[in-house]
């Protein structure tokens, strides 16, 4: 008898049998889903001990499927592994350091696959205090989350000139470069 049964969502094949492949034999019932809304069906319908969920998936993202995992309490306490081959993609949206869940960067091996799933488990375990807002009148707290929002968005902006500028400047660059080979290639064939 299996005495965990894991959902592994992951639009890619490989992975799927990779991880269900790299699972002691007889301790693991893997379930498998292909995309976020057949993943988080199942999720709603079966019990897991363990959810390894891709962060980019198609149908619904990993993301919005930690969204939705995050906001039931129940589902929460499952421990939760998200894969992704880029790390950036995941810290965009959760910040380090990870307290809910374990990130397993993309390739891994087995020893990689253990680990973050032992230390998934003990993550779930651990209390996970909910935020707290004490606002001292509707008002108050209206204010705050403005002057939140404002800042964040402020700052988002800011960081996207930052981007677009630095894109500019490489596409000058660029330009520049493309305008250099042709005046040469000109120059060689007369």
């Amino acid at each position: 008898m299996t005495s965990n049964k894991i959902l592994v969502i992951d639009d890619t094949t490989v992975v799927r049998v990779k991880v269900r492949e790299m699972l002691p034999p007889g301790n693991f019932e893997v379930m498998e889903a292909k995309d976020g809304i057949e993943g988080l069906n199942l999720i709603r319908q079966e019990k897991f001990s363990l959810i390894m969920l891709d962060f980019l998936l198609p149908k619904m993202s990993g993301w919005e499927v930690f969204q939705q995992i995050q906001s039931q309490p129940e589902l929460k306490k499952i421990p939760l592994v998200i894969m992704s081959g880029r790390k950036e993609e995941v810290t965009e949206k959760i910040p380090e350091p990870f307290e809910g869940f374990e990130f397993l960067g993309k390739p891994f091996d087995q020893k990689q696959l253990l680990n973050a799933i032992k230390s998934a488990m003990l993550k779930a375990k651990q209390p996970r205090p909910e935020p707290t807002r004490t606002p001292t009148s509707p008002t108050d707290s209206g204010i705050a989350a403005t002057i939140v929002g404002t800042t964040s968005t402020t700052n988002q902006i800011q960081a996207l000139n930052e981007k677009i500028t630095a894109m500019q400047a490489e596409i000058d660059s660029l330009k520049k470069q493309l305008a250099q080979v042709v005046n040469f290639i000109k120059q060689k064939i007369k």
